[in-house]
């Protein structure tokens, strides 16, 4: 018996009802030349500036270059598996990172990806790596203290929370170790911080990590690196990639410290994916928006209002010299840019002062805003002391016969040098530091012979936790100092017991 025309229509309906019709659209290229990092593809008009594309052997790209016949795409990631003639697709995504607090703790690649080998990082949120500066309008003036504790920086170079500040210096003069003293500071501070390592030994980083695990510091960090191993567009992108992350933060009310180590390697991969995307060269071979590059990142950097919940993103970039030389391309663009720059010289250092900080070269434009009042107090001069004793000293090798108040200085200058040393990883709180200061500017130590002043002080301030816990308490707990007489009292009772070296 045959099927009735009745029921074959009825399937045909029930067909019909169950089918999904989904249509999808995707515009897709094909790769024309590739090397070196960099592919030309054609057929993807409707690209965007920053787009992520996705190779046909799953590797992906960022739409840089946009022109008529063509588009020019970094490649992130192993680019030798790709040739000409490969099929390239736009996701319609600009390229951009996951953020949240899944990623503290971990360490990551610019992409996000976890390089740490402790399993995949369940972040629920992401941001584009580019978006614009918060205006004038969102934020407010810097006003609260960032404490490095580095007795160098809180009383000559203060930064304060939502400033930029830049450390510049030839390499191996200490300018990482600064940093990372500043993050390991940070502990019960209420500060998420973000340290980006630009084409850095990979070995290096991993003595970062190690570093700020021992002393309890990766709780609240992130580590982002790309090292030197890795392609150029992996450099560029990856101080983006930690402002990002940052401004999640930010957003939320949170404060987030950004150290970019260095920019300076930033740019030269930056020169060197512009020069084979046959971008003109500019100065030194940069192209002309190299200085463009680093205003719109550092410009995220910010203290935020009220009504975006008072968060800040404070900025440390590193820019690396040559010889000292402070004027070269980079280091003005970025001097320009910032709020002010703590130098680190080299002769300093090689002399055994550490941090070897250059006090007639740094400079902090927030100054006495980003200091506690009881500091404002004692190292109100203190910064063009120690630069007028530098000018002093170097003249003074020249002549034996000196006047009474031209020795003096230079007695209390070797004084201010010797107090303002500070060991590796052997940081202060405030309170501690304005005790040292105090003892230094009033007198107090004048007639302590130069090579007892680091023992002194170490001797000085256990006896003060000990004996005279209350002076402590008053600055940690007022933001200002005690009375005259109540200091006085307490630096002299030390003195009676302090034994000097023959």
């Amino acid at each position: 018996m045959g099927i009735k025309a009745e029921e074959i229509s009825t399937l045909i309906k029930q067909q019909i009802a169950n089918y999904e019709s989904e249509l999808e659209v995707s515009e897709t290229g094909t790769v024309i030349r590739v090397g070196d990092g960099i592919a030309l593809a054609h057929g993807l008009d409707n690209a965007m500036a920053g787009e992520l594309l996705q190779f046909e052997n799953g590797v992906m790209g960022m739409a840089q270059n946009l022109e008529a016949g063509n588009v020019g795409i970094v490649i992130l990631g192993e680019y030798l598996g790709i040739k000409e003639g490969d099929k390239v697709s736009r996701t319609g995504r600009i390229m951009e990172v996951p953020t949240g607090d899944a990623l503290i703790g971990r360490v990551v690649n610019p992409l996000g990806m976890p390089v740490d080998g402790l399993g995949p990082i369940n972040a629920t949120t992401s941001r584009p790596i580019e978006s614009p500066a918060f205006g004038v309008m969102a934020r407010k003036s810097v006003h609260e203290p960032l404490q490095t504790g580095i007795k160098a920086i809180d009383a000559l170079v203060p930064i304060g929370r939502g400033q930029r500040e830049l450390i510049i210096g030839d390499r191996q003069v200490g300018k990482t170790s600064v940093a990372i003293d500043t993050i390991l500071n940070q502990k019960g501070e209420n500060m998420i911080c973000i340290y980006v390592a630009i084409g850095q030994k990979e070995s290096t980083v991993r003595g970062v990590v190690e570093t700020l695990r021992k002393h309890g510091a990766l709780d609240y960090s992130i580590v982002v690196t790309a090292s030197a191993s890795q392609p150029a567009p992996l450099l560029y992108l990856a101080p983006f990639a930690g402002v990002s992350m940052a401004e999640e933060f930010m957003l939320q009310g949170k404060h987030v410290l950004v150290v970019y180590d260095d920019l300076s390697k930033q740019a030269s991969a930056y020169r060197e994916l512009s020069l084979l995307l046959k971008r003109p060269p500019g100065r030194e071979a940069y192209p002309g928006d190299v200085f463009y590059l680093h205003s719109r990142l550092l410009e995220r950097a910010a203290k935020l209002n009220e009504t975006y919940q008072n968060g800040s993103i404070t900025a440390l970039p590193f820019v690396e010299t040559k010889a000292g030389d402070i004027s070269d391309y980079i280091s003005t663009n970025v001097i320009s840019i910032t709020d002010g720059q703590i130098f680190l010289q080299s002769d300093l250092f090689n002399s055994g002062v550490r941090p070897a900080i250059n006090a007639g070269l740094s400079v902090s434009r927030v100054g006495g805003a980003a200091q506690i009042k009881a500091m404002k107090k004692v190292a109100g001069t203190l910064r063009l002391d120690l630069a007028a004793f530098r000018e002093l000293e170097s003249f003074a090798q020249f002549g034996s016969d000196l006047d009474k108040i031209t020795l003096s200085k230079l007695e209390r200058g070797k004084r201010t040098v010797e107090i303002l040393k500070q060991d590796l990883n052997k940081l202060l709180k405030v309170e501690k530091q304005v005790m040292s200061l105090y003892a230094l500017t009033r007198g107090f130590l004048d007639d302590i012979p130069v090579q007892d002043i680091v023992r002194f002080e170490q001797e000085w301030l256990s006896w003060l936790e000990t004996n005279h816990s209350t002076v402590l308490d008053h600055i940690r707990n007022t933001k200002d100092l005690p009375s005259d007489a109540d200091m006085a009292e307490a630096i002299n009772g030390f003195k009676k017991t302090f034994v000097k070296s023959n």
